[in-house]
């Protein structure tokens, strides 16, 4: 759902205020993601995940771990609106749409030629929808002689004289800061993202804690372990095989705090072991209570980018989250 604008907000995010004292004053204590970066790692088992692949491969034609995966962040940041949210210049935003970035390999046999990717999906989206969207933008992109809007940006920088590579980069960051850079900058920008996911596991190795961005919106960042077997016995002393994934997150600890981060991994997790809850929409999408002046706005059409005339109110689909109402 799109909302109209209030003084203070982005075009990409709402200005979050309806916060606490002490978490309001943590981004001007803490005024970069280095100074804020919080780290989490974790073991996920991936059985139940792969007999769903096996039992799904011919009606959902393509589908792999990591779509799952992803379609799992995607479920929890409809739960969770606070982990869709970003700081720029010591404040508070609630993003207002979802993305994810990740890399690209561009063609089988072609050696470090990789792209970033950034597919925006619906808050009520299926596993289905990822499947399809994901399907679109990676075959695209796997073509050697395709080039996205990232990479044509990345390309017309990346050839200016240093000095002058060096005043847009910073012109760049100081525009973003002031919420003045170009919207087609930030569309392009796989910086500028409600999530960053790595399959470090695809080299072969276990995942690393990847830092966030200082230039950009991300607050997440994940990366994904090889796969791996362990031998163990069930309940009734039977010898079985157990199959485990190491995960890997680095978060910006001014959007929420640790129990929010906490009981948003352990909802995360829930929908690894069913998968099957990805296979339906949810039945509602919580909005962010902190952000500013909320039921004051009127409701964009997204079709025409005008107001529709009706201002936001609770209906059957969207509810606004509040933290202890939700954890029951």
């Amino acid at each position: 759902m799109k909302l109209s604008r209030k003084l203070g907000d982005r075009y990409d995010g709402y200005r979050v205020k309806k916060i606490t004292g002490p978490a309001l004053l943590i981004p001007y204590i803490m005024k970069t993601r280095v100074d804020s970066q919080v780290y989490y790692e974790d073991d996920v088992e991936i059985t139940a995940i792969e007999e769903f692949m096996r039992k799904h491969q011919e009606d959902i034609p393509g589908i792999s771990l990591y779509h799952i995966i992803i379609a799992a962040i995607l479920r929890t940041y409809s739960q969770r609106p606070y982990l869709n949210r970003f700081v720029v210049d010591s404040k508070i935003y609630a993003r207002n749409h979802f993305c994810i970035s990740m890399m690209v390999k561009k063609g089988v046999h072609v050696k470090g030629d990789d792209t970033l990717v950034k597919p925006e999906l619906p808050l009520d989206g299926t596993v289905y929808d990822v499947v399809d969207a994901f399907k679109k933008i990676v075959e695209e992109n796997k073509v050697v002689e395709h080039s996205n809007g990232t990479d044509d940006t990345v390309d017309i920088i990346g050839h200016l004289p240093h000095w002058l590579v060096k005043f847009v980069i910073n012109t760049l960051m100081f525009m973003d800061k002031k919420n003045c850079m170009p919207k087609f900058m930030n569309k392009v920008s796989p910086f500028h993202t409600s999530f960053f996911i790595t399959n470090i596991g695809s080299i072969g190795i276990e995942p690393i804690y990847h830092h966030i961005y200082e230039f950009g919106t991300t607050s997440l960042f994940l990366a994904i372990g090889k796969k791996r077997t362990v031998v163990t016995t069930d309940e009734n002393g039977n010898v079985v095989k157990r199959r485990f994934m190491g995960f890997k997150i680095v978060g910006d600890e001014r959007i929420c705090d640790g129990h929010y981060y906490s009981e948003s991994a352990r909802i995360f997790m829930r929908f690894l072991r069913h998968p099957e809850k990805l296979l339906e929409p949810p039945e509602k999408i919580f909005v962010d209570d902190g952000i500013n002046k909320l039921y004051d706005r009127y409701i964009i059409d997204e079709k025409t980018g005008k107001k529709t005339g009706e201002k936001f109110d609770e209906n059957e689909k969207y509810e606004v989250h509040r933290f202890h109402k939700v954890n029951k």
